[in-house]
């Protein structure tokens, strides 16, 4: 494992630690309601982001055989136009989310546009020489919005300050990237990997990349929406704040692993099983501690109601896990069309499930139906992971 895998692993790894702790701040010091509200808004912002990059960042780092500067130009471009053309599907969004409604849209713009251009520069810095200035990249967003947060914690602010903070971290993400282009335009850094021969690539259509993260994003919006219409803000929170630290596992596996595998593919690598299997054990401990310490009462008894998310969330997250390890390989082997495909598949059924409890989830109760929906999705992810691994023979 060279340096620069080393580096991204040790980066990845602080900012999970730094974006763990400030979810541990948000179930300590911030009531459910006001951590549900800011999990609606932040994920629709996610949803607007992940749209309108239509996996721009994965197609920046699997494609090797243009210059970086433009490529990540033209990505960035063309993800500001989707971004405008989605403008009014976001609105509907929050109109149907029944939260107050200018402001949130104000708060899903400013989001959204830092978020989406850090993301760019994640991708961008980890073709390019340096490997220090790509861990700048990955840790001083959740950094500064730690620091945030401990500043409104201390003076005693809103739940508002929670989006605050996540809009100082993604604003700093955000300026990197200039600093990154202006870095790009360095003779030596304009392209990366001349010297190796791809053996990676993204050979999807931008109407399929679209209607993959259209897939994606709408389900992971869904939930939070569902979750706000039929049962509230307080029993969103209660939903929302496990899947917040326990999906920073998968999150971090696909940054320092498959990442740098499809942007630096020449190098060794473990097996990918252990480093799924790792994951999963990562989540079933972050689940226990969870349960651990809502016994201990060190969380306020209004979090009681978490424990009954946390065991299916173990199991999907961790299913995920397994998924992220072994994603690089449909793009190693020119095959990232059907891996698409099959992905909205399984996107598709958890659509028809939330579809359906959004019409009846209202007489049922709310840890019942999020056990049926993180049962097919972690059933649909390991689904996905034994086709991944039989691509790897």
């Amino acid at each position: 494992m060279n340096i620069t895998s080393k580096i991204v692993a040790l980066s990845s790894a602080v900012a999970f630690a730094l974006q763990t702790t400030l979810a541990l701040l948000m179930l300590r010091y911030f009531s459910p309601e006001e951590v549900g509200i800011f999990s609606v808004i932040s994920q629709i912002g996610f949803f607007w982001t992940t749209l309108a990059l239509a996996q721009a960042p994965l197609q920046l780092l699997a494609n090797h055989e243009v210059s970086v500067l433009d490529d990540a130009r033209r990505a960035w471009y063309s993800s500001m136009l989707r971004f405008v053309f989605l403008l009014p599907i976001v609105a509907l969004a929050i109109w149907w989310s029944g939260l107050p409604f200018v402001i949130t849209l104000l708060w899903a713009i400013f989001l959204s546009l830092c978020q989406l251009t850090w993301m760019l520069a994640q991708s961008m810095r980890l073709r390019m020489k340096g490997a220090w200035s790509l861990a700048g990249v990955r840790v001083l967003p959740p950094l500064m919005a730690l620091l945030v947060t401990v500043l409104a914690i201390f003076m005693q602010c809103s739940g508002s300050s929670l989006l605050f903070a996540a809009l100082t971290g993604y604003a700093s993400g955000a300026a990197l990237f200039l600093t990154s282009l202006y870095s790009a335009k360095q003779p030596h850094l304009t392209r990366s990997h001349q010297t190796f021969t791809p053996i990676s690539g993204d050979d999807r259509s931008t109407t399929l990349r679209m209607a993959h993260t259209l897939a994606d994003a709408l389900i992971a919006t869904g939930l939070f929406m569902v979750w706000q219409r039929l049962y509230g803000a307080g029993e969103t929170g209660l939903m929302a704040a496990p899947l917040r630290v326990m999906g920073f596992v998968p999150a971090v596996l696909h940054m320092a692993w498959t990442q740098v595998l499809l942007a630096q593919p020449q190098q060794g690598r473990a097996n990918p099983m252990f480093v799924g299997l790792g994951g999963f054990a990562c989540v079933a401990l972050m689940g226990a501690a969870c349960v651990f310490a809502l016994e201990m009462g060190w969380l306020d008894s209004q979090w009681q109601g978490v424990r009954p998310y946390v065991l299916p969330l173990v199991f999907w997250q961790g299913s995920a896990c397994v998924v992220a390890a072994f994603s690089y390989l449909a793009f190693q082997r020119f095959d990232a069309r059907t891996y698409s495909w099959i992905c909205i598949g399984v996107a598709s059924l958890q659509g028809i499930f939330l579809l359906g409890l959004a019409l009846i989830g209202e007489r049922q109760p709310a840890d019942l139906c999020f056990n049926w929906f993180a049962a097919l999705s972690a059933i649909g992810l390991f689904g996905l992971s034994i086709w991944l691994n039989h691509k790897r023979t």
